[in-house]
């Protein structure tokens, strides 16, 4: 087992990385906790749920298990309400736990849902998923969807460890590891030159999830992002480079409908979109642009960008956390491994969709 620290205003806390980690949850499990939620969706609690709860069971602890309906478009409030409904209607105090078990989507609600019951109680998150081991899982950012924008209502929340699987992600579709390896690739890309050279290397070995190369991919994941959230919890100032990518890809997403594209996927695709932002505003070299758009193709994301309409990609961008009094605010490349957040002239943005994205008609 690896373990990588997380050092945060908001909380101290450990990502625990290794083969098995599911079967030792209870060792993340304080004495002093009351009662234990699992929650989880139908398909991660099909082939997870007996073996986390088998370990929990370690701990004494009355447990209840919680299932959501599976997929981005089910990250909303009416989906939250589950699990206050659960908690209540099973007397859980202060003192309880909630058990994150399953991808982003899961971690994102059940980390609000602990936010908010009896004004913040306590959550481990345990994701399942190579996009939530290596992002959504660490740095405590949680949230819902809104239709005009993407983890929009939420709240920074800690949890007080992540156990990370790696036995997990044999199950994984081939869409959901090459959706995590969009996540991977960003690190090496705002902070981290050496990991992004690393990653091209070894781009086989990655898409087979071999053991030694998708554990260390994992492990320099969470260091970067640790780093990041240590020095910035609440994003103001330098966790909003782990957004690369992210003011185009939230866009994919909330144009056509959370959960036709997944995050990385749309991430993945709007990172090669940033890129081409870069070179136009900030000097990023063509060869750097097709260098990660290479690798993007590489992992098995989309390299295109939807439909959506010049205009309508400009409302939807507009949204993002990031903008500030009506710009939109970009993170940009000069440079592989080097990260800034600036406003962009919509002319150049406007020029960049033009050639990156298909009009809609």
């Amino acid at each position: 087992m690896t373990t990588v620290q997380v050092n945060t205003p908001g909380g101290r806390y450990p990502i625990h990385i290794g083969a098995g980690r599911l079967h030792k949850l209870h060792e993340s499990v304080p004495d002093n906790v009351t009662a234990i939620a699992i929650v989880t969706n139908p398909t991660v609690g099909s082939l997870y749920l007996k073996a986390a709860r088998e370990s929990l069971v370690h701990t004494g602890k009355h447990i209840i298990e919680i299932t959501l309906p599976d997929g981005e478009a089910h990250k909303n409030w009416e989906t939250l309400q589950t699990i206050f409904d659960a908690l209540l209607e099973n007397r859980f105090d202060r003192k309880c736990l909630l058990v994150a078990l399953g991808g982003g989507v899961i971690g994102d609600m059940v980390g609000f849902a602990a936010a908010c019951y009896m004004r913040g109680v306590r959550f481990l998150q345990v994701p399942t998923t190579l996009l939530a081991q290596v992002d959504s899982s660490v740095g405590g950012k949680t949230g819902i969807n809104h239709p005009l924008g993407k983890n929009m209502i939420g709240a920074f929340y800690q949890p007080i460890a992540v156990e990370i699987d790696t036995n997990v992600l044999h199950t994984l579709p081939e869409r959901e590891v090459a959706a995590g390896l969009a996540e991977v690739i960003k690190y090496g890309l705002i902070i981290d030159a050496e990991f992004f050279n690393w990653c091209e290397a070894r781009v086989s070995a990655l898409k087979a999830l071999d053991e030694e190369t998708i554990s260390y991919a994992i492990q320099r994941s969470c260091e970067c992002k640790a780093y990041v959230v240590g020095e910035d919890e609440r994003e103001s100032g330098l966790r909003a480079i782990l957004n690369f990518g992210h003011t185009f890809g939230h866009a994919i997403e909330a144009g056509l409908g959370y959960g036709d594209w997944l995050h990385g996927e749309a991430v993945g695709c709007g990172m090669i979109q940033a890129a081409t932002l870069s070179a136009h505003t900030v000097g990023l070299g063509s060869a750097s642009v097709e260098r990660i758009r290479n690798l993007v193709h590489a992992i098995g994301c989309p390299v295109k960008p939807p439909n959506l309409g010049t205009e309508r990609w400009i409302e939807l961008m507009q949204v993002d956390k990031k903008a500030e009094g009506g710009q939109i605010r970009f993170v940009l490349l000069p440079e592989i491994g080097k990260a800034v957040v600036q406003a962009a002239p919509l002319n150049v943005v406007r020029d960049v969709l033009h050639k990156t994205a298909v009009p809609a008609l």
